[in-house]
């Protein structure tokens, strides 16, 4: 009841953020002015994931007129547009309200899971300050917006819960879902791996037995599988083998144009980018993505995070290198760090009520510059969330 009471409290601050910038919003491309809390909440990605609900994925792939392939729908997983799809065949609620209504309940579901994985390794009161952590994060408005990261996490959490519990056989299918969600595959393998190299490394002093070796080397085989079986799909569909992929980077076009997907480059593109743009010196740029890999790995190493069990801060290794693998780095980034959610359990091991009621305070103000910058719609607006 606590964890709900929390999720529901938060939830209702959330609202009441999300109702005031509604009220506030001009026209814009998605809605008109003032629009309804659903309409708000459905904007941006939102209208990709109706497309894909109603229309479902082309199979000729859209071209610009430069001839490069442009931006479309095979960038988003079918999971979380087939569920709304389905309540609303099954209530009759029109998209919007029915896709808010999926992201609650796979929020207030995550909740749970998250305060029971974290009882693996933190106390009671600790376990409830994580998930209270976790509501009030900067980007927590996710948890009621038209958008698959509720859902994603809600099967990310699920999934570590399981692995804590040794419950290997129902990782499979958790990972397909997740896989069918968000592109989370190749994370996932990268997290398994990793933890098979540290339980390896660690083996003298910790045996690494068949019963859990055999099963963490055959999901890493999995994660992998299931991270290239949507370009496959696309390949399938559309005929063309770098389809998913020529997807993803017309949407990074607009800052640096079209290019050649190289895995690990695309960081240092980016501080390049952005170093010229703020500082007039790619160099200052890409300096400061050498800076946030030593801060992420000194995150790794700390004694708080080290409280954590190993599944999850293996996790957050794996998809942080996913991350630096692959994705362009622009105003997105903070909410595709919204899967690194396991560290808010890191944040939760200080019990001084000063620094804890801190953090709550800085998650609220957090959530409203998220809100101002990422997802309400200002003129001609190239920061999406």
């Amino acid at each position: 009841m606590r964890v709900l009471a929390v999720f529901l409290l938060t939830r209702v601050v959330t609202t009441v953020i999300l109702l005031q910038f509604a009220a506030n919003q001009a026209q814009n491309s998605w809605t008109g002015p003032s629009p309804s809390y659903v309409d708000f909440a459905s904007m941006w990605d939102g209208r990709w994931y109706e497309i894909i609900a109603s229309a479902g994925y082309p199979s000729v792939l859209p071209v610009t007129d430069t001839g490069e392939i442009g931006e479309n729908a095979w960038a988003f997983m079918p999971l979380y547009p087939a569920v709304v799809r389905l309540l609303m065949a099954v209530t009759g609620l029109g998209w919007a309200t029915a896709a808010v209504a999926v992201s609650v309940v796979c929020g207030a579901v995550t909740c749970f899971v998250l305060y029971r994985l974290f009882r693996h390794s933190l106390s009671e009161a600790q376990s409830l300050i994580a998930v209270l952590l976790f509501c009030v994060a900067p980007t927590s408005p996710m948890m009621q917006l038209a958008y698959a990261e509720s859902a994603a996490m809600m099967l990310t959490a699920i999934t570590l819960l399981l692995l804590v519990r040794r419950q290997y056989a129902w990782v499979f299918p958790v990972v397909l879902l997740l896989g069918l969600t968000r592109p989370s595959g190749l994370a996932f393998a990268a997290a398994m791996g990793l933890y098979v190299v540290v339980r390896y490394v660690r083996r003298a002093r910790e045996p690494f037995p068949r019963s859990d070796w055999l099963p963490a080397v055959a999901l890493t085989g999995w994660g992998l599988v299931v991270g290239f079986s949507w370009p496959a799909a696309a390949w399938a569909v559309t005929g063309s083998p770098t389809a998913y992929t020529d997807t993803e980077l017309a949407w990074r076009s607009a800052y640096i144009g079209y290019q050649e997907l190289f895995p690990f480059t695309s960081w240092f593109q980016s501080g390049a980018w952005w170093g010229d743009w703020w500082f007039g010196a790619p160099l200052v740029g890409i300096a400061i993505v050498v800076l946030l890999v030593a801060v992420f790995v000194g995150i790794l190493a700390a004694p708080w995070t080290r409280r954590l069990d190993l599944f999850s801060r293996a996790w957050v290794a794996g998809y942080g290198v996913y991350l630096f693998a692959f994705f362009f780095p622009q105003s997105s980034t903070f909410r595709l760090l919204g899967p690194m959610f396991p560290l808010v359990g890191a944040l939760a091991v200080p019990r001084s009520p000063l620094f804890r009621c801190t953090l709550v305070a800085l998650g609220i103000v957090g959530q409203i510059v998220w809100i101002s910058i990422c997802w309400a719609v200002d003129g001609y607006d190239w920061t999406p969330p």
